[in-house]
């Protein structure tokens, strides 16, 4: 015969701990997709390293006519750029030195990259958030009102002037605006980025003005017009007729139940838009003379600077995969759906 344990009064046997399943898949799902971000950049550097050593001699592209008659100058530049070794070798040493923060030196002043570059990522940072920060709302706020008044003349003005801004390029867009405010119709904001001294270009909020309208300009249509197909899917969904029945307003339908339910989608194409800002500032920074990775990008592919380049070039990659990344992120805390299915 057994014996049954008891338990004393007052106290309770204690409960093992049980594993979470839910977290347990979060993190795998989360090491997975670091798992395939850092795989991406990897990719990106062998593309960006093996593109660049496959354009020819880069020492004959940066001097040119001095190819022939200063061997000193391409001995000197053959052991900078280390082309005396295997390619493979100088990959490997190349991808060290992202890693380290060793990013090589600048063949057009012989000043390191790192101090170049910094900077200039920082004022493209802040172009693009600010751009952002100005987007987002202007976008969403475009959309609900074309959903609230879809089929009728206000939609119809809001698609046709949404529809010819996203065919604009946006050089174009840039060009207008500076015909308008700056040099034809007014004069009332600079034409290109000014701050002297080191300064910061935010120093002068004026001269961003025009950057940012650009890009704002460029980017607003493609979210503005997904946000509002997402709304109207909902609009037209069971509950929200339910809603309707239940005599809730129709400003308050398209506030509170369509509009937490387009943030998915509006967040993926806005993680888009923010990706291509990363390549596409490039083309304003430089209309506009904006002290960023654009105008420096364009200055190193004209003097042949190879370690610019590639640094450059890694650093889009790597904001590309970074704002994807935080997409999905978000996407996946905005699903309850997803989230299930990941625990699951």
């Amino acid at each position: 015969m057994t014996d049954l344990a008891t338990t004393a009064p007052g106290t309770e046997a204690a409960t093992p701990a049980r594993p979470n399943p839910a977290g347990s898949a979060w993190l795998k799902w989360l090491a997975r997709r670091l798992g395939l971000a850092v795989l991406t950049l990897w990719l990106c550097s062998v593309l960006v390293f093996f593109a660049t050593a496959a354009l020819g001699d880069p020492v004959r592209a940066i001097l040119g006519k001095d190819y022939a008659t200063s061997p000193e100058r391409v001995a000197a530049l053959t052991a900078q750029l280390k082309l005396d070794e295997p390619v493979i070798t100088r990959y490997f040493q190349w991808l060290g030195g992202l890693f380290t923060g060793n990013l090589g030196e600048s063949v057009a002043n012989g000043l390191p990259v790192g101090s170049l570059v910094g900077d200039r990522i920082v004022n493209s940072a802040v172009l693009v958030l600010v751009s952002a920060l100005v987007m987002i709302p202007i976008a969403f706020g475009i959309a609900l009102v074309s959903a609230n008044f879809r089929g009728k003349r206000t939609d119809s003005v809001i698609q046709i002037i949404m529809i010819t801004a996203a065919g604009l390029p946006e050089f174009v867009v840039g060009i207008l605006l500076v015909a308008i405010f700056s040099t034809t119709l007014l004069h009332v904001l600079p034409a290109v980025t000014i701050a002297g001294g080191g300064a910061p270009p935010w120093s002068k909020p004026a001269s961003m003005i025009l950057p940012v309208a650009t890009l704002v300009i460029a980017v607003a249509p493609y979210v503005a017009r997904i946000v509002r197909s997402s709304l109207l899917e909902v609009l037209d969904s069971d509950y929200v007729e339910l809603a309707r029945l239940k005599g809730v307003p129709e400003r308050v339908v398209l506030r509170k139940h369509a509009l937490l339910n387009a943030i998915v989608p509006g967040i993926q194409v806005i993680a888009l838009q923010l990706a291509w800002l990363a390549g596409g500032v490039v083309i304003v920074e430089y209309l506009f003379s904006y002290p960023g990775i654009g105008a420096s990008l364009v200055d190193s592919v004209r003097n042949s600077d190879f370690p610019m380049v590639q640094v450059l070039a890694m650093t889009i990659a790597g904001v590309y995969v970074v704002v994807n990344l935080i997409a999905d992120v978000l996407s996946i805390l905005f699903t309850p759906r997803a989230r299930t299915a990941i625990a699951s």
